[in-house]
Parts: C-alpha cells; sequence; structure tokens
C-alpha cells in the first residue's frame, strides 16, 4: 500500500511538472484565435503545423542564427568552466601551500555578492577591451565560477590518494595525476557539472542582452524576447520559437541524465 501511494504520487506530480509543456506545445501548434479564445479544447482540431518554420522566416528576427550564437556560447562556456574551475578545485583539495585556506574562503565569499554588484564593473571592462558583440564577451566573464569551483573541490577532496600517488611514483606531477589519472576517473561528475552548466549557458538572458547589443550577436534569449513588444505579441510565434529553443536542453539533458544523478551523488558535500 505504502509503495503504491509512493508510486500515486510521484505519477501526480509529474503530471503537474507536464502541464507547462503541454501548453507551449499546444500552443505552438495553435493560432493566435485558438490560444486567447474563450473556447478551450485539449488540442485544436486542424493543427498549424506550419508554425515550426515560421521562427525561422521572420524577418525581423534572425533566429536560426541565434540559436548557432546558444550553440556557441553554451559549448565554450562549458568548457572554459569546467577546465578553470576543475583546475582550481584541485588545486585547492591537493596542492598544499600556505594560504591555501585564505584563498578557499575568498572563493567562497564570492557566492554572497549579488550578481548585480558586480555587473556594471564587468560590463565596463568587457567594453574597454572592445568585446561587444563578441562571442568573447559574451563567454569570458561567466569563465569561472565560485560554486563549481566549491563543487570540484569537494568532489576532489573525497577522490581516492592512491590513484594519484601511484601516478606520481611513475613520475607524473600535479598536472600528470590531474589529466591522466583524476580526469578520466572522474567523468561522471564532470557530465553532470556540464550538463548543470551548459543550461545555465543558455537560458542566460541578462547578460547576453547587455553585450549583443547588434542583432547579429543575439542569443536565443534574447530573441525569443524580441517577439513581445508594446506594439504587438504574436503568440504563436513565441510559443513556437521557445518550444524549438528548448529541444537542445531536452536531448543534452535525455542523454546525460544517467551521469547528472550519478555526478550529484559524488559531490561528496562534506569536509
Amino acid at each position: 500500500m505504502g509503495s503504491a501511494g509512493l508510486y500515486l504520487a510521484t505519477a501526480v506530480a509529474a503530471l503537474f511538472f507536464l502541464v507547462p509543456f503541454y501548453l507551449l506545445v499546444r500552443n505552438a501548434l495553435s493560432t493566435d484565435p485558438q490560444i486567447t479564445g474563450e473556447e478551450w479544447t485539449f488540442f485544436p482540431t486542424d493543427l498549424q503545423w506550419g508554425n515550426i518554420a515560421e521562427p525561422f522566416r521572420d524577418p525581423t528576427v534572425d533566429f536560426g542564427r541565434s540559436m548557432v550564437n546558444s550553440l556557441v556560447v553554451g559549448v565554450l562556456h562549458t568548457l572554459g568552466t569546467l577546465l578553470v574551475c576543475s583546475l582550481a578545485g584541485y588545486g585547492l583539495a591537493r596542492i598544499p601551500y600556505r594560504h591555501a585556506n585564505k584563498v578557499f574562503y575568498a572563493v567562497l565569499v564570492t557566492l554572497m555578492v549579488p550578481a548585480a554588484v558586480t555587473f556594471v564593473p564587468s560590463f565596463v571592462l568587457v567594453s574597454s577591451l572592445g568585446w561587444v558583440d563578441s562571442y568573447r564577451g559574451l563567454i569570458v566573464p561567466g569563465l569561472f565560477s565560485g560554486f563549481t569551483c566549491f563543487l570540484f573541490r569537494q568532489y576532489f577532496l573525497g577522490f581516492p590518494k592512491e590513484l594519484e600517488e601511484a601516478a606520481r611514483v611513475d613520475g607524473l606531477g600535479y598536472w600528470g595525476a590531474y589529466w591522466r589519472v583524476v580526469v578520466p576517473n572522474s567523468l561522471n561528475f564532470f557530465a553532470a557539472i556540464a550538463t548543470i552548466t551548459f543550461i545555465n549557458g543558455w537560458n542566460s538572458f541578462l547578460w547576453p542582452l547587455v553585450i549583443g547589443q547588434d542583432p547579429s550577436a543575439w542569443t536565443v534569449q534574447v530573441a525569443l524576447s524580441s517577439y513581445m513588444t508594446n506594439q504587438t505579441v504574436n503568440y504563436h510565434l513565441i510559443f513556437m520559437a521557445t518550444a524549438i529553443s528548448i529541444l537542445p536542453l531536452l536531448l543534452v539533458f535525455l542523454f546525460l541524465q544517467r551521469w547528472l544523478v550519478q555526478g550529484i551523488a559524488q559531490t561528496g558535500i562534506k569536509g
């Protein structure tokens, strides 16, 4: 009885979570009168499959280019964050030096600083470097994450030291042990962090909105916001473009979900 109740509660919760996706697909394949009309149908009898191509035909927004921009930014941001934060976390966990704890506490302090405080200085710096409307301006300022560094440090503290000691016996230094031993045996955790980082990078809106001032530099989230203006709101276009924009996230999550669960379980938030 207990198991049946648990499964029932899980099924009900799943249905509630799926409602927004149902509304997204339903409205994406409808006309504007069907979306805003008083009479509601579960699915319109005449599904508007032609809506799928409409975002790519819109002359006011280069939606295809924005998808490519988001993909490039998401992939490079993920790879850069994994490299920078994993090296920082490994150094804090394994390399003994006098001020290691002070550096670690300084990293933790960055988690307490609101993003709004650093937003303007970051923009001034990026602008002075001439990185506005460029991939560098969209990617580089967000490569380091204090929280991701913290997660890597906690994970590496629980990594078996015996493997690294065996690598040092073979003549490898810290870099060799990290690259040849630690990384190959930590792919589950790296995949979990990569999934979370890619999703966050893909969904980022405020920073790309400020840096990508030219439409050719817009990411998909900025492009979506342009469909809603003070004069017009094209409902079916917004819903269809949104549905298309979440497909890469859905594919990434479905492909890496097993590693995501295993990696989160291995973070070892302790010590």
